[in-house]
């Protein structure tokens, strides 16, 4: 059972991310959440995405630092299901997206369904969905990653 006495009542995780290009990354995290900036200046774009508990803030780079993607892993979206995944993947190449890797089952660690992406700036993303009781006694016997497109 999680210890909650910490925050007992967080609401909200805030998020704050340098970006290369904060037009570009604006208009990729407006189609990724789904929702317009709350705020929108020169330097900085809002996005509050309320079903996601999520206040990201995206900054200018106006130091023109190299932005560390590499200590930054990855952002992960959980979602409810390989179909929440396969969506995710077909929005991502309307959107023009870079697809690290497509849409696919994966068994080795922990077993999930998962697409990853590179925002314009390079930050990795990966939507995955866990795999159900049923799905994972299908894992194969070499659990090789079984792709969920063509």
């Amino acid at each position: 059972m999680p210890d909650t006495s910490r925050f007992p009542s967080a609401h909200e995780f805030h998020l704050s991310l340098r970006v290369a290009d904060l037009e570009h990354s604006t208009k990729f995290y407006t189609a990724f959440f789904g929702v317009e900036p709350k705020d929108r200046t020169a330097r900085f774009s809002t996005f509050i995405v309320p079903h996601l508990h999520l206040n990201m803030v995206l900054l200018v780079n106006d130091r023109g630092e190299a932005l560390d993607t590499y200590s930054l892993y990855h952002l992960g979206l959980g979602v409810a299901d390989k179909a929440a995944v396969i969506a995710a993947a077909h929005s991502a190449r309307q959107a023009g997206a870079e697809i690290v890797k497509p849409p696919r089952t994966t068994w080795r660690g922990t077993p999930l369904h998962e697409l990853w992406l590179r925002d314009p700036s390079g930050y990795l993303i990966e939507i995955y969905a866990r795999l159900t009781p049923g799905e994972l006694a299908q894992m194969p016997a070499d659990q090789e990653p079984v792709f969920l497109l063509e």
